[in-house]
């Protein structure tokens, strides 16, 4: 199994269901994590990556770290500082037009959205709400380029596009695409060379669908055409996702490997979960289970079943545990033996 990992985790994109997934395994194998400095749950974005952004970096002595996860704006040179030669790089694409609607109900708060009430009326005269200046402006348009590293208020041409492209696949192993959870983790378990229970989990940081709102088709072109640099990287590697599979696994064997993982997940669902899934946050009844709850978006979680033995109640906690308080556990553990 491969142990040193770059996840470059891209906002709203099922990033932190991928996170758990590398925090299990992470903590069941004993491997070191890049934590910020301070123990916060981001590398101090959205400014460009620094290995110093890292606790216990020390340029004299640099320490390797197995697993970087934690959101930042990806600069290689500075994370090849911090992780091995070896390490496997991999991300997380999601449809931009999803990614736009579900930006403007998380982030409802910064400057380009607070004063808009819908996606109707932002898209009636962007440049009244968007002001490229603002520290913020980078959740409201591109923000996947923005993430990647890139101007996501450069002039889309032709030249620019293949540069971006060809960056993202000579720094990237893999690609995932969110839309396409279940097929990710088996294409992400083949390449890790992970079995199948590292790469089961439960949807988090997912919100309510009564926050979701049907766009109009007039809407979906503003969006793709307003985050062209984000649709141009997701058309690409949706397409280059569908070849990897063909040339590595095939179809055939992939809807096998994907009925195994649901069919696991169920299980796992009916062994930990009370009721079916997740819940509204006001239903949440253990407090340490309780996800952030953000902007106008209304965040899901879960509740385990009572009684439990030890050792499995542990596994399905750690299934369920939001990426803050997940992140904070691990921080204090790998912390915890250096303080005098």
């Amino acid at each position: 199994p491969k142990t040193d990992i770059v996840f470059l985790k891209v906002h709203k994109s099922a990033s932190s269901t991928v996170m758990n997934v590398l925090f299990r395994f992470g903590e069941t194998h004993n491997l070191t994590f890049a934590f910020p400095i301070g123990g916060g749950n981001q590398l101090f974005y959205p400014h460009h990556f620094l290995a110093r952004f890292v606790q216990g970096f020390s340029p004299r002595s640099p320490q390797q770290f197995n697993i970087l996860c934690h959101h930042m704006r990806f600069l290689q040179p500075e994370v090849q500082k911090v992780v091995s030669s070896s390490a496997v790089y991999f991300s997380i694409l999601r449809n931009p037009v999803q990614l736009m609607e579900s930006s403007f109900m998380y982030y409802k708060g910064t400057s380009a959205f607070s004063r808009a009430r819908s996606l109707e009326e932002f898209f009636s005269q962007p440049y009244h709400y968007y002001n490229p200046a603002d520290s913020d402006s980078h959740y409201a348009r591109n923000l996947m380029t923005f993430d990647f590293g890139f101007n996501p208020d450069g002039v889309v041409s032709a030249k620019r596009v293949q540069l971006m492209l060809k960056a993202i696949e000579a720094s990237f192993d893999l690609l995932l695409i969110s839309e396409y959870f279940d097929e990710s983790m088996v294409l992400l378990k083949e390449m890790l060379c992970w079995d199948l229970d590292s790469v089961i989990s439960f949807p988090l940081n997912i919100r309510d669908s009564s926050t979701k709102s049907p766009l109009s088709d007039t809407i979906v072109e503003k969006i793709k055409d307003w985050n062209r640099l984000d649709w141009e990287i997701y058309t690409h590697f949706n397409r280059t996702f569908w070849e990897r599979i063909d040339q590595d696994i095939g179809r055939e064997r992939m809807q096998q490997e994907v009925k195994a993982l649901r069919k696991r997940q169920a299980e796992l669902a009916r062994t930990c979960l009370q009721g079916i899934g997740s819940v509204a946050p006001k239903d949440i009844k253990d407090s340490s289970l309780q996800p952030l709850q953000h902007g106008k978006a209304k965040i899901l979680g879960y509740n385990l079943k009572q009684g439990l033995d030890k050792e499995t109640e542990s596994m399905c906690r750690r299934l369920v545990t939001p990426e803050l308080q997940y992140s904070s556990a691990l921080y204090k553990k790998q912390f915890a033996q250096k303080r005098p």
